[in-house]
């Protein structure tokens, strides 16, 4: 198994680099270069693990660990057709060597045959029983294959085995999360935390699994348990902000995300929730503040640029909140938020052109919600009369959402106005089968139809039928 990468370099890694500077050519043994080897490949260092492994092989040409070391090293670089001829000759050599399989199986994951891969795992794990590599690779193959329940299984046998293996102490817990069973993680995270009461990955862990059950309380005590167990860490007090945030207690929250600025340099997230809350508090001069700040601290966060858009917007600074949106486009024209944003700006100046133009590049953008399609219909019909084209933008819209009542009924009173009656029936009648309660929609935004003859008798003829 590969060596810590934060350990520091061993004495024959010094003696190997002191090698490479010199024309000299120093003896290891092959254990020797098995850790070098592992050294520059937990390291990244790959050109430095293949020359190693280059003068190694040249030392120990019989090394089956040199060897599999050399395919791990194809493997990675995509070599695989290399790489398995290689294995099929060291499989001949030594047909019981669990690495062998674990490396057909890399090469098949590489393939996108997970399951060939659990296979070959599978077989490399009865030839070396509670092997924690091999465990978190089936874990990692189950993940890719979707298999959340057998993916969380071997993550689980990986940290009864290494209690301080938080990265698949992390897969456990997203695969309760994916399974939508936070009880079950819940329960996981307090029988682990008996076993280790002060692990502050855990705890924190174990604070968001609360939060997304809305057990705020709960929540609140996990974070604080993580910040006793590392009063330095970020994840917790930034979570901990949250909660805070939900249960209106903005003040605490904006003092623990201030402290994840005080403990590490900013971030354009904390800055952005300390702007929220302050707006929250009704003090819209640091909110502004901290807005600024954030969007000059990470110009590409669009969710900065956002809340100092709708920070003019609310405060009916159209035309601010309209220079903001254009300098947000100007970084990042192809998000799709900008420019519904700015359609949104748009309307509000009776600009309705221009927000015409916003909600056409909001879609073809890859925006379809429900909103966009009826507002982009809104802004059609209050700068023309041109029917056609507000029934065209709506009807996408039913393509996207065939079972909404909202906005049938929306098209059917806009057949009306295009003097479409039949089109109109069949999609009234299409809506109030859906959902008659939203009939009020249908009279709110054209009471001009909504009394007439047609649509009474209509009413009424799909209520008799519905008896």
């Amino acid at each position: 198994m590969a060596l810590d990468s934060n350990e520091r370099p061993s004495k024959p890694i010094i003696k190997f680099e002191s090698m490479l500077k010199t024309d000299d050519v120093y003896f290891f043994d092959a254990e020797d270069f098995e850790d070098i080897i592992h050294h520059y490949l937990n390291n990244g260092k790959i050109s430095l693990a293949k020359k190693a492994i280059k003068i190694g092989l040249q030392q120990h040409p019989h090394s089956t660990e040199l060897k599999l070391l050399n395919v791990e090293v194809l493997v990675f670089e995509n070599n695989l057709e290399i790489a398995e001829q290689h294995l099929d000759s060291l499989q001949l050599l030594d047909s019981n060597n669990e690495e062998i399989y674990i490396q057909r199986a890399n090469i098949y994951s590489k393939k996108d045959n997970h399951d060939a891969a659990v296979e070959l795992l599978k077989k490399a794990l009865s030839l070396a029983e509670n092997n924690f590599e091999i465990f978190s690779l089936l874990g990692m193959e189950y993940l890719f294959m979707d298999d959340y329940q057998m993916a969380k299984e071997n993550f689980m046998r990986c940290v009864s085995m290494d209690e301080q293996d938080y990265a698949s102490l992390y897969n456990v817990i997203y695969c309760f999360e994916f399974l939508e069973d936070h009880e079950g993680g819940i329960q996981y995270l307090n029988d682990y935390l008996e076993r280790n009461p002060y692990s502050e990955v855990a705890w924190h862990q174990l604070g968001k699994m609360y939060a997304s059950k809305k057990m705020l309380q709960e929540a609140i005590a996990a974070f604080d348990f993580a910040i006793i167990s590392d009063d330095s860490f970020i994840g917790a007090y930034y979570e901990k902000g949250k909660v805070l945030e939900k249960m209106g207690k903005y003040n605490e929250a904006i003092g623990n995300y201030e402290t994840t600025i005080e403990i590490e340099d900013p971030t354009s997230h904390a800055y952005l929730r300390i702007g929220r809350c302050h707006e929250k508090l009704g003090n819209y001069d640091q909110a502004k503040h901290f807005y600024y700040r954030t969007v000059h601290e990470d110009p590409l966060l669009d969710k900065g640029w956002l809340a100092i858009t709708e920070f003019h917007y609310k405060k009916g600074e159209h035309e601010k909140a309209l220079y903001y949106i254009n300098k947000a486009i100007n970084i990042d024209e192809e998000n799709p938020l900008y420019w519904k944003k700015s359609a949104k700006i748009y309307t509000a100046l009776k600009n309705f052109d221009e927000a015409d133009f916003s909600y056409k590049q909001t879609v073809e953008l890859g925006n379809y919600e429900l909103d966009t399609w009826m507002n982009w219909g809104n802004v059609v019909l209050l700068g023309s009369t041109d029917y056609k084209s507000v029934i065209q933008i709506l009807e996408q819209g039913v393509e996207f959402y065939p079972e909404n009542a909202d906005i049938l009924f929306k098209m059917a009173g806009v057949y009306l106005m295009d003097n479409n009656t039949t089109d109109a029936i069949a999609c009234l009648t299409n809506a109030f089968q859906l959902d008659s309660d939203k009939f009020y929609l249908f009279q709110n935004e054209f009471p001009q139809f909504s009394d007439s003859k047609l649509v009474t008798d209509l009413i009424s003829d799909i209520k008799k039928a519905s008896r």
